[in-house]
């Protein structure tokens, strides 16, 4: 059973590790695929280019076991629908189980998704509560089976599971922020990838809406 983990991550921070990283120990992940996406379908595309996000990506999880950086999304034009994504990692990892994680605040909105009822066709959900984001998914959403976790080793897909880590208030969003006010981000994004910026990552980061 693996994880896939998406997200435009501009930049990666410590959050994003945590979550994969318990999800990967809590589920007995193989693995755990972190994605940056090409283009979101729901925002503009990111300010960073995908090339350097995935640099990025690569860096952070590089000395943190079971964590992998995968391009799949961006080695695909047009916009990075989950859906497709699922899809396409059903045919990349043949015989595997693929669990898509996600936080409440997504999974509460996963009714306005791009064919979102496929997602389950694919895969099983599992979701993080994020500070602020109670967990109130849409009926038609939550009329899906909420299952244990060794509930999801039983069948392919169709399931979802809410999973309780500790919550690190940390958001890409809040990062950038600090950057624009010139205010230190260490402890925030990992050390690995904030060694390797350059003035054009901070510039760019904190130009970035």
């Amino acid at each position: 059973m693996i994880g896939l983990y998406g997200g435009t991550f501009a930049p990666v921070h410590n959050g994003h590790l945590r979550f994969a990283i318990e999800a990967r120990e809590r589920l007995g992940l193989e693995a755990v695929h972190l994605l940056a996406c090409a283009q979101p379908p729901h925002r503009d595309k990111p300010g960073i280019d995908g090339p350097r996000r995935h640099a990025w990506l690569e860096q952070a999880v590089a000395d943190v076991p079971g964590l992998v950086a995968d391009d799949d999304e961006l080695r695909h034009d047009g916009p990075s629908y989950t859906v497709d994504t699922l899809r396409r990692a059903r045919e990349r990892f043949p015989g595997q189980t693929c669990v898509w994680l996600l936080g409440a605040d997504a999974f509460n909105s996963l009714h306005g998704w791009h064919r979102w009822q496929e997602l389950f066709a694919y895969a099983h959900l599992v979701v993080a509560a994020r500070p602020g984001h109670a967990l109130t998914p849409h009926p038609e959403v939550a009329a899906y089976p909420q299952v244990e976790i060794a509930a999801l080793r039983q069948q392919r897909h169709g399931c979802w599971h809410a999973i309780a880590i500790p919550e690190m208030d940390i958001a890409a969003s809040a990062i950038r922020g600090r950057l624009r006010e010139g205010a230190c981000v260490r402890g925030l994004v990992p050390d690995r990838v904030l060694d390797t910026f350059q003035d054009t990552d901070f510039a760019d980061l904190a130009a970035q809406a």
